[in-house]
Parts: C-alpha cells; sequence; structure tokens
C-alpha cells in the first residue's frame, strides 16, 4: 500500500488561487495587468517572539523589477517580470515563462512596526524581516474557564 501525503493547507491555497481567480474574472475582466501566475510565487513566512519573517521565491528577477508597500498588517509586492530574447535574431518556440506586471498582498498575523522594517534580495529570494509591535509583543490573553 502506497501511503499518500495530503498537505489541507495545500488544497486551502489552491481554493483561495481558484476564487481570486474566478471573483477578478467577474470584476475586472479586461485586466490584464495583475497577472494570475503571480499566486505560483511562492511564499514562507515564520516568527519568533521578536519578528516575523517572510520569503518569497522569485526566479529571473532583480531587486530593481520590484516595490514593496508594508503596512502594520500586510506586505504588497509589485513588480514586473520583462521579456528578454537571450540570442539576437531568434524567435521563442515554446516558453512556460510568464511576464507582465504583478502584484502579490500577503496579510500579516498580527501588527508589525512598519517603519522598521528590512529586506534583502539574494539568488532570486526575497526575504523581509518585519520586528513585530510592542503591543503584540507583550499579548497576554486571559483564559475564562466556565
Amino acid at each position: 500500500m502506497k501511503l499518500i501525503r495530503v498537505s489541507p493547507f495545500h488544497e486551502i491555497n489552491r481554493l483561495r488561487r481558484d476564487m481570486n481567480s474566478l471573483l477578478d474574472e467577474a470584476f475586472y475582466p479586461n485586466n490584464k495587468d495583475t497577472q494570475p501566475w503571480v499566486d505560483t510565487i511562492n511564499a514562507e513566512l515564520s516568527q519568533n517572539n521578536e519578528v516575523f519573517y517572510l520569503k518569497l521565491e522569485m526566479p529571473g528577477l532583480e531587486a530593481k523589477d520590484l516595490d514593496i508597500s508594508v503596512t502594520i498588517n500586510q506586505v504588497v509586492i509589485n513588480g514586473e517580470r520583462t521579456f528578454e530574447n537571450p540570442v539576437e535574431n531568434s524567435e521563442v518556440i515554446y516558453s512556460e515563462f510568464h511576464y507582465g506586471k504583478f502584484q502579490r498582498v500577503i496579510s500579516l498575523p498580527a501588527r508589525i512596526q512598519n517603519n522598521n522594517v528590512k529586506a534583502d534580495f539574494k539568488n532570486g529570494i526575497l526575504t523581509l524581516t518585519l520586528p513585530k509591535a510592542e503591543e503584540e509583543k507583550n499579548k497576554v490573553v486571559k483564559v475564562n474557564i466556565n
């Protein structure tokens, strides 16, 4: 018997992408500026007591191609991947690459100090260090037992 590993988060992400695509088509049918392939940009969010770490895979892009905005509870990344033909006087016969403008919005589970964010872009990986807001670091929730 073969065991198949199932990730419920993968299914939830797929459902979210499908719903976003459906809503985008319904409300913005002629909007070609933001590409649906942006959801293929993989993200990883981790944390410790002081900060969140957000990593995004962005192969084929450079730091100059990105515009990053951070609010107290979300990160917005805008960018553009442009087509560059590597060989003059040649044509592309087949390509699975995606080109054009994109936007990726990632909601954060807690408030951050958006004026102290640090960014590093190396080998196609964007890493953001997002310090948590002071009230989030010291947040204690009292639980009542009935």
